[in-house]
């Protein structure tokens, strides 16, 4: 028992170590270099800034070009919450369909699922749809996109999670007469609970950090989102990298807050449909 315990405790410090070293010490090192000034952040360093200037970077990101950091957030803000609603909804709905009802249909959908996380999406093709439907350079359309592309995931969770309901469940408020959009909405949907929470999460984490479709599908100064505001402190001749280390910094908290706060959830709601019921 005690050889057993100390390779226990062993394993947890190598794990603890890691950890530091893989998320710690890199959020220390930008910490740091969003308090320098200018030039001591020029050659960024885990060396203390000798003038502490942390407040003064954050007002100048925040005022930097007409306040764009705020309508940077604000439009993060509205397309993350716009693609979960669709992705809990949708998801949901989709997955029980999947999983309750095995026939051709259900199977060849769920394999366009899995070829959806499979093949990677087209970007030029993608445009010329959202061009078609006039939703090009629209937040409506970045959301239509977050949620398409996050969707086979979204299902994957849903109907794994469902597999551990079981089927009694839904025969028995079928005989006492309830409709199947009754038996989902009011009996299975409030029992998804905890994936919805992982997949609520991990899918505005993913969708609030994306920083390659809105680049893509989202062009223009008034439709900025947070990522993209890393280029407003650099440039061909100039780079203020104290300002960018800030704005990282900035960028970089709330989604890591959530995650702090929801860890238990996340893991929960990953590994509830591990093992069927």
């Amino acid at each position: 028992m005690n050889t057993k315990r100390r390779r226990q405790r062993v394993h947890g410090g190598i794990a603890l170590v890691l950890a530091f070293i893989v998320f710690i010490i890199p959020f220390l090192f930008i910490l740091v270099n969003a308090a320098k000034t200018a030039p001591e952040a020029a050659r960024p360093s885990f060396a203390l800034p000798a003038h502490w200037q942390l407040w003064q970077n954050l007002i100048d990101v925040v005022k930097a070009r007409d306040y764009m950091l705020l309508l940077a957030y604000f439009n993060s803000t509205v397309i993350t919450v716009g693609a979960i609603t669709l992705l809990v909804i949708f998801g949901a709905m989709v997955a029980y369909i999947l999983q309750r009802r095995d026939s051709r249909v259900s199977r060849a959908v769920f394999g366009f699922v899995l070829a959806g996380l499979m093949i990677p999406p087209a970007v030029v093709p993608t445009i010329w749809v959202l061009q078609g439907l006039h939703l090009f350079k629209t937040l409506y359309g970045m959301v239509l996109i977050q949620f398409a592309y996050g969707l086979p995931f979204t299902i994957l969770l849903f109907r794994a999670f469902i597999a551990t309901i079981p089927r009694d469940l839904d025969e028995a408020a079928l005989i006492d007469g309830a409709k199947p959009w009754q038996i989902f909405f009011r009996l299975i949907l409030p029992l998804l609970k905890p994936v919805t929470v992982t997949v609520i999460v991990v899918q505005s984490i993913s969708i609030f950090n994306d920083f390659t479709h809105p680049l893509y599908y989202l062009p223009g100064s008034e439709n900025v989102t947070v990522q993209i505001t890393l280029y407003n402190f650099q440039s061909q001749f100039n780079s203020a990298i104290n300002l960018l280390f800030m704005n990282i910094l900035l960028v970089t908290i709330p989604p890591l807050l959530v995650f702090v706060f929801f860890n238990r959830q996340i893991i929960a709601g990953m590994t509830a449909g591990a093992v069927k019921g």
